[in-house]
């Protein structure tokens, strides 16, 4: 970390997008009309509303993306409240990136790719999905198992639809918790659909969502015959000042912001209580 990322830079929102009841999808630009900074997939940035607060939420984009930033938002807030009654044209300040991110030109490059996420925990990942898509020649086959509690909080579903499940090489598995009018695709809980799935046990694999599906999901992987050297998750959500002064992050001996977001499981030994 240099000192550049701890000054705020100034950001316009260009653009609003809901994806679901609760989640907004915010771009930004400097004044300029710039990206703020570049980061890499799993890097985290510090919004800012002068006068209400600030929080660390994931850069939801691509570092292939060289024209915005991109933030998916849950409300849930103070904050979050406020960021989701911007409008466009609203003036928010930014400062990072934070974090170690995905290892996408070391440890997953080459690899076959399995991406499971669960609610807004598809927005940490879409970044590393959307890098991928973007370098297909560095990387092998991609499933994404994606679930939520209904087909309306499925976060970005008009862009897996339109264009994931487009691309060749990509296979994509969404479900939701509970049967609904109008929705013909797989009905129940991610880590069981994972088992059913039955996915092949060489596939590197990158897991966000709520911490109970976390644990259960982790659970089921170990069933399959998966390593916790193959499967990688992000904690950002443990993040508070991002530069190790608070100690609200640790997990064991190591914190969050300083030794993550993104770890192996094999890295944390155990899981915290939450989990």
């Amino acid at each position: 970390m240099n000192a550049e990322t701890l000054i705020p830079v100034l950001g316009v929102v260009t653009d609003i997008r809901m994806d679901t009841p609760d989640v907004k999808t915010f771009r930004v630009v400097t004044p300029e009309g710039k990206k703020p900074f570049e980061h890499m997939p799993g890097q985290c940035a510090m919004l800012s509303i002068p006068g209400v607060g600030e929080g660390m939420f994931s850069i939801t984009s691509s570092p292939t993306n060289t024209e915005y930033m991109e933030f998916s938002i849950k409300k849930c807030g103070c904050l979050t409240t406020w960021l989701h009654l911007m409008d466009v044209g609203q003036q928010i300040t930014v400062r990072g990136p934070y974090g170690k991110p995905f290892p996408v030109e070391t440890e997953l490059k080459g690899k076959d790719l399995l991406f499971i996420a669960g609610g807004i925990g598809l927005a940490p990942l879409r970044s590393v999905i959307n890098y991928v898509r973007d370098k297909r020649e560095n990387y092998g086959d991609v499933q994404i198992v994606y679930g939520s509690r209904s087909k309306s909080d499925l976060v970005d579903y008009r862009e897996i639809i339109d264009e994931w499940m487009a691309d060749e090489g990509i296979s994509v598995n969404l479900t939701i918790d509970n049967p609904e009018d109008g929705w013909e695709g797989h009905v129940g809980f991610v880590p069981n659909y994972v088992k059913e799935l039955n996915p092949d046990i060489k596939k590197t694999v990158l897991v966000c969502g709520p911490p109970i599906m976390i644990k259960f999901t982790l659970a089921g992987l170990r069933e399959l015959g998966f390593k916790d050297t193959q499967v990688y998750t992000t904690m950002e959500l443990k993040m508070k000042c991002a530069v190790g002064k608070c100690g609200r992050c640790n997990i064991g001996d190591k914190y969050v912001c300083k030794d993550g977001p993104v770890f192996r499981f094999d890295e944390l030994g155990e899981l915290p209580d939450e989990y």
